[in-house]
C-alpha cells in the first residue's frame, strides 16, 4: 500500500565518492611500481673471433668489399653498376661449382648497404650459403 499519495518517488543516484577513492589508491599503486627508464644511447660490443683459419675449399666465392665500396670476386675487380650486375657476376663465379658457398669479406670502414648488396646479390643468383670473414682480436 501506498500511503504516500501524489509524493514521488527519489531519483537513485550513484555515489562516486567511494569510486574515487579507489581509483586513487590504484593510480597510487601504479605510480610507486612502476619504473621509467631512459634509453639515451645504444651500446653495442661487436664480436670477434678467436677461430683457426679455415683452408680454401674449391666450391668457394670470395667476395671482398672495400671501404670505399668496390667488389672483387674471386680476386677480380667489378665494377659496380647495380645489384643485378653484381648478380650476374656472382653466377658467372659460380660457373659449374655444386653448392657453391659465398665468403663476404668486408672492410671494417665499409658501409653496410655495401655488404646488403652483396647479399642480395646471392639471393638473385640463387646462391643460397653465405658465410662472413672475420679478423681475430689479437
Amino acid at each position: 500500500m501506498n500511503f504516500q499519495r501524489g509524493r514521488g518517488k527519489e531519483p537513485l543516484e550513484i555515489n562516486l565518492v567511494p569510486l574515487i577513492d579507489v581509483m586513487m589508491v590504484i593510480l597510487i599503486f601504479l605510480m610507486i611500481t612502476t619504473t621509467y627508464s631512459k634509453y639515451t644511447e645504444l651500446q653495442i660490443n661487436l664480436p670477434t673471433a678467436d677461430a683457426e683459419r679455415q683452408l680454401e675449399r674449391a666450391n668457394e666465392i670470395t667476395v671482398l668489399v672495400s671501404a670505399q665500396g668496390q667488389y672483387v670476386i674471386n680476386r677480380n675487380p667489378i665494377p659496380f653498376r647495380g645489384v643485378e650486375q653484381l648478380a650476374e657476376e656472382l653466377k658467372r663465379a659460380a660457373g659449374a661449382l655444386k653448392a657453391p658457398l659465398v665468403v663476404i669479406s668486408a672492410d671494417a670502414a665499409a658501409t653496410h648497404q655495401a655488404v646488403v648488396r652483396v647479399m642480395e646479390a646471392s639471393r638473385l643468383a640463387g646462391l643460397t650459403q653465405l658465410s662472413f670473414t672475420t679478423q681475430s682480436a689479437k
